[in-house]
């Protein structure tokens, strides 16, 4: 065995579940704002719970992609290569997120918040739905030939997985959101998020559940299988923690489900990176696919460097915004005049 390339195999590994733990529950929450929410007061309830911190957890996504790109090139070039399509679609559904998020309070204008909280849910979905086909693509395979190459259309890879993959993490989201929700906020809302998770949780998960047993039936071992069954054990003590009451050992728990549930996924396929439904001789492994030793050295030492500042910066900011909100925390809405306009109208300052 590999060590630097196994050891960076499960680097890239933990980074993304780092980003559907930390994004899942935010693009949720941005999901939310068109299915869970009733009026103004609760949308910018939701808003201000995740406010503070989407975009420190979007830093997993491109730290993911960054470290794949370093540690295996050859499965970096042939997945983005391959999923052009999904990419670019998860990029703009982005986009239009970060856009929505920073935009959508600008103008005092029922209409304007309208479009935006539009924008945010469906960017939110198209986003989880986009990042789970290509996920699980990588875990199920692609149409590739002895140079990596994608045969096929452009839409050779929707498949039944990827569109299994997708309804995953959209599921999971949406769930995941709600506990986040119940446990951020207080009042009205948090009771409805609570009753709403405790309800749908059975069902948000089947789709996990069958994506994680078919990877495990095409290439499990029996620690995948453990993992497998870990997974589910987290995921009925979240829905029995939930019923009653404790929505933070709850959350914990549905966190321990998408961690082992992912972690069995990866240890499933490994040495595996990314397989060819073509032929088997052509999948990438974590040997062939890999980066030099020299360069998967520096990384780790870059790494053992930058991830615990990382980490500590986003536990930090967690702990600062950890109270709860609720709609009679949240000021009234109401149009500001910009300070450059009042000193063009009278000449004076603001």
């Amino acid at each position: 065995m590999d060590t630097l390339p196994t050891v960076w195999f499960c680097a890239v590994a933990v980074l993304w579940i780092g980003y559907l733990f930390l994004e899942g529950f935010d693009l949720g929450v941005g999901m939310h704002m068109k299915l869970f929410a009733r009026g103004e007061g609760e949308r910018r309830v939701l808003l201000n719970t995740i406010g503070p911190v989407w975009d420190g957890n979007e830093v997993w996504l491109l730290t993911a992609g960054g470290a794949t790109f370093a540690a295996f090139p050859r499965w970096y070039a042939s997945l983005f290569s391959a999923l052009y399509l999904p990419l670019t679609l998860a990029l703009v559904a982005l986009i239009f997120r970060a856009v929505s998020i920073e935009y959508r309070g600008k103008v005092h204008s029922d209409r304007w918040r309208a479009a935006w909280d539009w924008a945010l849910a469906l960017g939110s979905a198209v986003a989880a739905f986009c990042v789970g086909a290509m996920l699980a693509l990588t875990t199920t395979g692609l149409p590739l030939d002895a140079n990596g190459d994608r045969v096929g259309g452009p839409f050779a890879w929707l498949t039944w997985y990827a569109v299994l993959g997708g309804v995953a993490v959209v599921a999971f989201a949406l769930v995941h959101g709600l506990a986040f929700v119940a446990l951020k906020t207080d009042g009205g809302i948090r009771a409805r998020a609570h009753r709403a998770f405790v309800r749908w949780l059975p069902l948000a998960i089947l789709p996990l559940v069958a994506w994680v047993i078919a990877v495990q039936l095409r290439t499990g071992a029996w620690w995948s299988w453990l993992l497998t069954l870990v997974a589910a054990a987290a995921a009925l003590t979240a829905w029995m923690l939930a019923r009653r009451g404790s929505e933070g050992r709850a959350f914990i728990g549905l966190a321990l489900t998408l961690a082992a549930g992912a972690a069995a996924i990866f240890s499933a396929v490994y040495p595996v990176v990314l397989p060819s439904t073509l032929d088997p001789a052509n999948s990438l492994t974590v040997t062939s696919a890999s980066s030099s030793d020299y360069t998967l050295g520096l990384m780790t030492v870059v790494a053992l460097i930058g991830l615990p500042l990382v980490l500590a910066y986003q536990t930090w900011t967690y702990w600062v915004f950890r109270r709860r909100l609720s709609v009679d925390s949240i000021p009234t809405a109401h149009s500001v005049v910009p300070a450059t306009v009042v000193r063009l109208v009278t000449g004076k300052q603001a």
